[in-house]
């Protein structure tokens, strides 16, 4: 490609982190985003995923969008409606593998996977004219609190994983496989408590039996750990978009930029890899909502 792509997000992540700030909690901390936080979503309504939510919220902070709608220009003119002139699109990016068959020197053939990034432009909405106005609109505003704070509980409730509380440390326990949570009241919101316990359930996630992620963790504070600690505040910013809950950073997230640096500036590839992790995780966590409904058909 012509330009580096994983040096250009790694490095637009770590000015951040070396500003103190969090990439992915930007969008709830802004005031020019009203009304509801989502991921951002294609033309169809198809949110998009892993490092793509964290390279277009930032656009959109930067340019001030409200709309979570992106599509491509040719996506705009074939809907009907056309990209102003003199706009700048911003890119996302798309991860497959192709297969090559190579013969080998002994005359047999040997296939070959190759794993491979392209990027492409998008533009956000409010840089195209011509569209029917419920594209143009802002988000709705977050649903009643009582509302959503049941959500969040029949969410959590449904990864059917064993939530411990008391005490006053938030941790999963790989020994025991537990999730273990200072009471709800100990928090300064509900929103504070739910976006703590998706932080601990991205990391429940990784037990063998689940995803079995494993970044060869030695011992607390080393590269290892610093990975899985970004994969967790990643999951925790997805979880939180697709609940309609506001994240905050957590207590000892300012305990965790310098490892984070280190991890990023050593490796430009770090934050695509921990994005699609989280990724990966939300999605898991997601499943099994539907496999308690899928239960719960067949019971009724």
């Amino acid at each position: 490609m012509k330009q580096d792509i994983y040096q250009k997000v790694t490095g637009k992540i770590i000015a951040d982190l070396e500003q103190g700030e969090l990439t992915w909690l930007k969008p709830w901390s802004a005031g020019n985003m009203d009304g509801r936080v989502t991921k951002p979503l294609r033309h169809n309504g198809l949110a998009y995923s892993g490092i793509n939510v964290l390279m277009l919220w930032g656009a959109a902070m930067e340019a001030g969008y409200c709309s979570p709608y992106w599509m491509t220009y040719r996506q705009a003119q074939e809907l009907g409606a056309h990209v102003r002139k003199g706009e700048r699109g911003n890119s996302v990016f798309y991860a497959n593998t192709i297969t090559k068959t190579e013969e080998q020197d002994n005359g047999t053939e040997e296939e070959r996977t190759i794993p491979f990034m392209k990027a492409y432009t998008v533009f956000n909405v409010e840089q195209i004219e011509g569209w029917p106005e419920h594209y143009y609109l802002k988000p709705e505003p977050v649903i009643d609190p009582a509302r959503r704070i049941e959500h969040a509980e029949d969410f959590f409730a449904a990864t059917g994983a064993d939530v411990r509380h008391g005490g006053n440390q938030a941790f999963y326990s790989g020994g025991s496989d537990h999730v273990q949570m200072p009471v709800f009241e100990c928090f300064r919101s509900p929103e504070a408590y739910y976006a703590t316990l998706a932080h601990e359930l991205t990391h429940w996630t990784k037990h063998p039996k689940r995803l079995d992620r494993e970044f060869g963790r030695k011992k607390w504070g080393d590269e290892g750990y610093a990975r899985e600690e970004l994969v967790a505040e990643l999951g925790a910013a997805f979880l939180c978009a697709d609940l309609g809950l506001t994240p905050e950073a957590g207590t000892d997230h300012a305990a965790y930029i310098q490892s984070w640096l280190k991890v990023l500036k050593d490796d430009k590839r770090a934050i695509f890899s921990a994005a699609a992790h989280a990724q990966k995780a939300a999605d898991f966590l997601h499943s099994l909502q539907a496999q308690t409904e899928t239960k719960e058909g067949v019971a009724a």
